[in-house]
């Protein structure tokens, strides 16, 4: 089984659009695909169908149940706060071992031909009280997809990101910018050449916003 941690290098960057391209990638080439999310926060339990997890099980096919929102996202919070910040609210402790936990079971029980486990927020994020997103993808060494946008600034948090993980020495096995739909935004273009002028040796894959064709060869 091949997985892949898909990381942000910001919040509210397009991880769950990616991750949900390379779910209907796979399954398009007639692979089997598991995802998990451990952690989500800002969800509401009465309407949760275009939640991150809502979006997740559509993109896998399966119907939008309780029982699979469970095994997608076990740990849920309603704050649209980090995962550690919303948790208080609701007097709960939330501790990188549990994530880990979580996360290396659902990787075991895996029989798929490709595992996406998704991240919260940016890899600095914080996700635990004890620790941020990169601790988690520290902890399961799992190669990196990290999705950056092409707001005004979002090189620089993508470089920035992109640097973090290589100095944890995980495997940075691609960066996807995605297109940013603002009429203010930079050029797409050259967005794209200079994340990758300042990344040697690291895949830089454009998602313009009409299509996902670039998922096909990520898979």
């Amino acid at each position: 089984m091949r997985a892949l941690f898909i990381a942000g290098a910001h919040t509210d960057v397009g991880k769950t659009y990616a991750a949900c391209a390379l779910i209907a990638a796979a399954r398009a080439q007639g692979m089997s695909v598991e995802a998990f999310k451990p952690a989500v926060s800002g969800i509401d339990p009465a309407d949760w169908a275009q939640s991150d997890p809502g979006r997740l099980l559509a993109a896998l096919g399966r119907p939008l149940t309780p029982a699979n929102l469970e095994a997608m996202s076990p740990l849920r919070f309603t704050a649209a706060l980090s995962p550690p910040m919303a948790a208080r609210l609701e007097g709960r402790d939330l501790r990188l071992k549990t994530l880990v936990d979580l996360c290396q079971t659902a990787l075991s029980a895996g029989a798929s031909d490709l595992m996406l486990i998704e991240g919260a927020g940016g890899v600095m994020s914080p996700l635990s009280e004890d620790g941020t997103n990169l601790d988690l993808m520290a902890a399961l060494g799992l190669p990196v997809v990290l999705v950056g946008g092409s707001y005004l600034g979002a090189i620089s948090h993508t470089l920035t990101a992109a640097k973090v993980v290589q100095g944890q020495g995980l495997d940075l096995a691609a960066v996807v910018i995605s297109q940013d739909a603002s009429p203010e935004t930079p050029d797409f273009t050259e967005t794209i050449g200079d994340v990758a002028r300042f990344l040697p040796g690291v895949r830089v894959v454009p998602a313009p916003r009409n299509g996902q064709d670039w998922a096909g060869a990520l898979i």
